[in-house]
Parts: structure tokens; sequence; C-alpha cells
């Protein structure tokens, strides 16, 4: 019997592009994503659910969507 491990999916910032406007903090249902230093958004792995809807809010489309 072969066991499949299912890929998670995660949002990923592109710091160096990132503005920190904080428009994917509004929409994020679970609370995953900070914005650090004033600087540039992040997400944490651990509580992200990969919905996607920060990447789909992002104004300078510097988020995606990725497999873990």
């Amino acid at each position: 019997m072969e066991i499949v491990k299912k890929k998670r999916r995660k949002a990923k910032v592109d710091r160096s592009l990132c503005v920190a406007c904080g428009c994917c903090v509004k929409v994020c249902p679970v609370k995953a994503i900070t914005i650090v230093y004033g600087a540039y958004a992040q997400a944490d792995p651990g509580k992200c659910v990969g919905c996607g809807k920060c990447a789909k809010e992002c104004p300078a489309s510097v988020i995606r969507i990725v497999e873990d």
C-alpha cells in the first residue's frame, strides 16, 4: 500500500518588493500575515491555510501561493 502525502499550499511574500501596505493582513481569515519592522509582510507557515486571499488582494502582486 502506497502512502500519498498531500502537498500543502502556503503564502510566500517577496520581501524585496513588498511595501508593507497591510492589505493582505486585513483579508487573511486566520491572521497568518504580519508586517515586520514596518517594512514587509510575512506569512506564518504554521498558520497559513493557503486560501490565496492575500495574493488576490495584494496591489503589488508580490504574494504567491506555493506548494509546501
